[in-house]
């Protein structure tokens, strides 16, 4: 009965939001639900950004070719207007009344001879191309102009990424008056690379798929919506989305997810989403995202300050929804399957205690110490179910440990895998998206101490792990349940994955990041392909 009431109020919350203009057929409205990404410029007030290369004189810059050319159709006016202007990458100037263009944002792009730099593990000319093109267009934005063309640089990707990246606000609960312009992105320049860009247009819109998905609120995207949020992001993609409800995951024995899932008021869900880019007979990449659509810590409950943050607790799930979307219309040439458990981690009288022990679907029992480490506890039916497909690697990806945020903060996910030459591909791929990872161990050390309890085959903490070690101990948990015939690899994206600090220009502060989605897309078309260079050309102008 109490289920029954929580829907109709919830319906009548969606029919009183469609009244305040939330459009509820544009429920889920990033990139439609269709799958062509196609920019486009509608009417209303143009603007250009253009880009412009430190020089060792102080006060004087070097523009990109294109910025060369705009400035001799404006006779030299641009080349005046940036003399002294303290351009550096990272800041914009926006100049109006040049050429058709309402306002003309030129901004910093670093040094012209930026390459690799494998100190780092980054590819720094694309990602200061990102940087310049979101700095850009969020000034063009800040002018309140509607159609936005930004110059492709060196690497017509990246600033695709950067811009529609950097533009991109949650807003959909704010009054329509009251929102900021949502500018329209397009390619400028006769001889750009189009199909660079609209890889790089695939690949941002991907992640802000995630980020939306990550940023609605709990009470909206329940496991509910978020499998109808999945339904109607990747059927028109080619993906197959299986559905599967909580009287499916009973008969599995998957008890541990249900366990975990009992204290909430809303039903759990098991998503399968299947594409088929290889052959028939070809070995798929499982994908796990962990997918706990609120984490209130459950009987081990949370500080309320920050609480909040935890609606994105599924970003793991936000994460393979968002790169199996972009990999389908990519047409990468590989199978992968999706397994995504959805639930909430809820507080009430059927919660888990705090001393429980759960049976997984390979029968092993798992003492559950801490309710608030409830996402392995569920991922390890996930892993076990993947043993079905005969995957050639299973990569899970969650929200799992705070330990994570305190090692490396924002700057990198943790990554752990079992084999080199995947970690090389995946070193590879951060580098080239400019969303790195860094390698964590998964030695037996850490394996042995998940198995240390008295009265269970497995401890969801590990031996002090609530203090000492709990991202490796969390990555380690995982990998005891993953098929033991396929590689594995695991990436531990709290400090990545949820609310931005602001330090990325590409990310406003206060929005949830989608990271590492455009990595984990990179990765795969890596794998689909290896040996081959897969990353597209980023060549500084001469």
């Amino acid at each position: 009965m109490l289920q029954n009431t929580l829907t109709r109020y919830r319906a009548r919350f969606l029919r009183r939001l469609a009244r305040r203009n939330y459009q509820r057929k544009n429920y889920h409205p990033t990139c439609g639900g269709d799958c062509s990404c196609e920019t486009e410029i509608c009417d209303g007030k143009k603007g250009l950004v253009l880009g412009a290369y430190d020089t060792c004189n102080k006060g004087e810059y070097q523009l990109t070719p294109e910025g060369i050319k705009f400035d001799e159709k404006v006779k030299g006016r641009l080349t005046e207007l940036l003399k002294n202007s303290n351009l550096k990458l990272g800041s914009a100037r926006v100049f109006n009344g040049l050429g058709e263009f309402y306002g003309v944002a030129v901004t910093g792009v670093g040094p012209n001879d930026a390459t690799m730099n494998s100190k780092e593990t980054l590819n720094e000319c694309k990602e200061n191309i990102r940087i310049a093109a979101a700095v850009g267009a969020k000034a063009l934005q800040d002018q309140t102009v509607e159609n936005i063309l930004v110059e492709e640089f060196t690497n017509g990707e990246a600033a695709a990424e950067g811009a529609i990246l950097g533009l991109w606000r949650f807003e959909e609960f704010r009054n329509e008056e009251e929102r900021e312009t949502r500018p329209k992105v397009a390619l400028y320049g006769d001889n750009a690379n189009k199909d660079l860009w609209i890889q790089g247009v695939i690949k941002a819109r991907a992640q802000n798929l995630a980020r939306r998905l990550e940023d609605l609120p709990a009470n909206i995207l329940t496991p509910r919506e978020f499998v109808k949020a999945a339904l109607y992001y990747l059927c028109p993609c080619g993906v197959n989305v299986q559905v599967r409800d909580y009287k499916w995951i009973q008969k599995q024995g998957m008890n541990a997810l249900f366990n975990m899932a009992k204290g909430s008021c809303a039903v759990p869900y098991f998503l399968e989403l299947t594409y088929c880019g290889g052959s028939d007979t070809e070995k798929p990449v499982v994908m796990v995202g962990k997918g706990v659509t609120f984490d209130s810590g459950g009987v081990c409950l949370k500080k309320c300050k920050g609480m909040d943050e935890y609606r994105a607790d599924m970003g793991g799930a936000a994460v393979v929804v968002g790169a199996l979307k972009a990999i389908a219309q990519l047409k990468v040439p590989l199978n992968i399957v999706g397994l995504i458990p959805l639930f909430e981690n809820m507080i009430s009288g059927s919660a888990i205690h705090p001393g429980d022990v759960v049976l997984s679907m390979d029968d092993r029992t798992i003492l559950v110490e801490d309710t608030d480490n409830e996402g392995r506890v569920a991922m390890a039916d996930a892993l076990v179910y993947s043993n079905r497909f005969n995957p050639s690697l299973v990569v899970s990806v969650a929200t799992l440990t705070p330990g994570i945020r305190k090692a490396l903060g924002s700057g990198g996910a943790g990554a752990y895998t079992t084999d080199d030459a995947i970690w090389d591909e995946l070193k590879i791929a951060g580098a080239d998206t400019g969303d790195r990872t860094i390698r964590l161990p998964i030695w037996n050390y850490y394996r042995q101490r998940n198995k240390m309890s008295v009265t269970a085959d497995m401890h969801n903490v590990g031996q002090d792990g609530s203090w000492d070690g709990d991202t490796a101990l969390g990555a380690s948990f995982l990998y005891e349940f993953a098929p033991s015939c396929a590689d594995f690899l695991h990436l531990d994206i709290t400090g990545v994955g949820m609310l931005t600090t602001g330090l990325i220009p590409y990310y406003r502060k206060g929005y949830m990041t989608g990271r590492p989605t455009r990595t984990v897309i990179q990765f795969i078309k890596q794998m689909a392909t290896p040996g081959q260079d897969n990353q597209s050309p980023c060549t500084p102008p001469a």
